[in-house]
């Protein structure tokens, strides 16, 4: 399949530095990849090859700035970039199952890998040219799927903000049957949560309130990170979601009718969620419509491009697909996470649409199908139902699996049996086999570097130790000659630069540059890399010791107190001192920067001098108008202590709150 490579393009480019791009493909497959090599005197013979999360677009890391670089930082690595469509990009609106999986797991990415050796040879003469993939969340999946089932493509990986195989769908649904109790309370949870709070995140809570907050905390997801709860929404359920109704369609049935579920025995919380309301179509928003009325995000050329082209090929105009209906009659007002828009009459009647949102008498879509969305006219009766969505909610109690998954414990009686009632199969394996091909078995040739974030909403932090598990059943003691462990604190999901909320979670691209730095060392030169961090896990949660010392990997530990505590009372225009200690894991470099943002605007206007390794801070502030303020202190690393690259720098914060009367 992948034996006749070819190349369309191929040019000499200065954005973002000096690089020869080399695009192509393999003739009769969907198959596309791009090469970025550096000039010859740069070249170290390596390459860094990025797998996106799903099969999507070679050409996406073009374009990024500043530590987001992608092709900037590999060529200030000595490596060449490789980035691939994975076989063809995913359409999440028509879900289906591709003919060959494998291919959009590692195979496309294998065959892109074995063929840039060959232009490297060209470019560079014959070498050993040493090759790392790394990616995360579903390209985490699919970059182990890569190393554990192939030879000779890749000496090592580094897979970040991994799921373990039972992740989908049950990291959502746990996580939306929280946001739906909890909505009301979760500004006292994060209160208490915050710095200077109580520390008491179950205080003033109802029975039904804790319980769900206690189920939510010991499958894993970090209850810092409830501050997000505004934004985060339901995140990748929203293209899961069709591939969970083929795989058990027969569930949402079930939930409503078969004792042992709880929409058989609904409590009234679950009641008043539900929305289901008969209605018209009064009018179609396209894009442009929809982000003037303030019920839908800008989307970039690229994906404006893609949606123009899939409407145009059924007979539509540039511009003109909808993404949202206005309906005749006002929808009564839920905590709404998701729906169906179930068409009733008219050319479309039987299909539906699934709904991300709903304002007022508007619906705006998830992923959709156009040709589905073609046929709807207006005037056509719909019906808005979100209780597939409620459904959903409480799914991981029924795909309880084996006792190895400890966070489904609370699941079981003391015999060790489901307290409720199961599915025919389990849906985690399903998806995880999905995205990379095959089960991990923590078997695989070469060496690895792991990261995971200790807040991370979307891939619980235990899931890193539970491959980490996987690997030392095959290694045993042989384990940390192979491989590592990096925890991330104060850090999310997503690898990007900019934060949700600067003032309290940090990135972790500084910790992925680092490591496959340290992993290419490892490989090419035997240079040990720095242990894995130190931990243990209690009820789903990951927790690592206080001092950097004992916490090992590679971050920095910050302490910060104000008037020597976690939190100050004090008037209006009196002076406040700030101190902080810093902390350095072992062999992880020198303090470059430490930042200071004291009234909440995340731009951290004012720099602390770094001096000779000065790993005590100390400054003073006045507030001049009274309210709670939450100080922050950001620091960075770097291992070769340069203050003046974006790259590998290594962050963490601390804050404290200060209430000014």
């Amino acid at each position: 399949m992948f034996n006749k490579p070819y190349i369309d393009l191929d040019e000499w480019r200065d954005t973002p530095v000096r690089h020869r791009y080399v695009h192509g493909g393999f003739a009769g497959t969907g198959t596309r990849f791009s090469f970025y090599f550096p000039a010859k005197e740069q070249y170290q013979g390596r390459f860094f090859q990025y797998v996106t999360p799903f099969p999507d677009d070679e050409n996406l890391s073009q374009g990024a700035k500043g530590e987001e670089d992608k092709i900037g930082f590999s060529i200030s690595s000595g490596a060449y970039f490789i980035e691939t469509n994975g076989g063809g990009r995913v359409d999440f609106g028509r879900p289906g199952i591709p003919s060959d999986p494998l291919i959009g797991a590692y195979r496309a990415n294998a065959a892109s890998a074995h063929f840039s050796r060959t232009v490297a040879v060209q470019m560079y003469g014959s070498h050993r040219t040493y090759g790392y993939c790394f990616g995360g969340s579903g390209g985490a999946y699919r970059t182990i799927g890569g190393i554990e089932n192939t030879e000779g493509v890749w000496d090592g990986a580094v897979p970040y903000v991994l799921g373990s195989p039972m992740a989908i769908p049950n990291v959502f649904s746990v996580r939306m049957h929280a946001m739906r109790i909890l909505n009301d309370k979760l500004p006292q949870i994060i209160d208490a949560m915050d710095a200077g709070g109580s520390g008491d995140m179950y205080m003033g809570l109802n029975e039904e309130e804790k319980q769900a907050l206690a189920e939510v905390t010991r499958m894993g997801f970090p209850p810092q990170s409830w501050f997000g709860y505004k934004t985060m929404g339901i995140h990748g359920f929203i293209a899961l979601y069709q591939g969970m109704k083929m795989a058990d369609r027969k569930y949402f049935d079930d939930f409503w009718t078969v004792k042992g579920y709880l929409g058989a025995n609904p409590t009234a919380s679950l009641l008043n969620a539900r929305l289901q309301k008969t209605s018209k179509i009064k009018l179609a928003i396209p894009i442009d419509e929809a982000v003037k009325l303030g019920i839908k995000e800008p989307i970039s050329e690229g994906e404006r491009g893609s949606a123009d082209l899939a409407w145009k090929s059924i007979g539509g105009t540039a511009g003109a697909m909808p993404v949202a209906f206005q309906l005749e009659d006002v929808l009564p007002a839920v905590h709404f996470l998701g729906g169906d828009l179930i068409i009733k009459s008219g050319a479309a009647a039987g299909k539906s649409i699934q709904l991300a949102s709903v304002f007022g008498d508007k619906v705006v879509f998830g992923p959709v199908d156009p040709t589905v969305l073609a046929q709807i006219k207006v005037g056509d009766e719909v019906f808005v139902d979100n209780s597939n969505f409620l459904a959903v909610q409480t799914y991981h109690r029924h795909q309880v699996p084996g006792k190895e998954y400890q966070v489904w414990d609370q699941f079981r009686d003391a015999a060790g049996n489901p307290l409720y009632p199961q599915r025919p199969m389990l849906l985690g394996p399903l998806f995880t086999r999905g995205a990379a091909g095959v089960l991990p078995t923590g078997k695989f040739k070469g060496k690895m570097i792991l990261l995971c974030s200790l807040w991370d909403r979307e891939a619980f932090a235990w899931q890193g130790d539970f491959y980490r598990e996987t690997v030392k059943a095959n290694l045993g003691d042989k384990t940390d000659d192979v491989f590592r462990l990096w925890y991330t604190d104060r850090a999310l999901h997503g690898d990007l630069s900019k934060q949700e909320d600067p003032t309290r979670t940090v990135s972790y691209l500084g910790v992925l540059q680092q490591a496959l730095r340290d992993l290419s060392a490892w490989v090419e030169k035997g240079g040990l890399p720095p242990a894995s961090t130190q931990y243990k896990i209690e009820d789903g949660q990951v927790i690592v010791p206080a001092k950097a010392q004992d916490r090992k990997g590679i971050q920095p530990v910050v302490q910060l107190q104000v008037n020597g505590k976690k939190r100050a009372d004090v008037a209006v225009g009196q002076k406040v001192t700030f101190t902080a200690n810093v902390e350095l894991a072992p062999n992880s470099g020198k303090l470059v920067s430490a930042d200071w943002d004291f009234e909440g605007g995340g731009t951290f206007p004012v720099s602390s001098k770094i001096k000779n390794d000065k790993l005590h801070l100390k400054t003073r502030y006045t507030f001049l108008k009274p309210g709670t303020y939450f100080p922050t202190l950001r620091i960075a690393v770097q291992r070769e202590g340069s203050a003046e690259t974006a790259f590998a720098r290594i962050q963490n914060l601390d804050r404290v709150r200060v209430v000014v009367k």
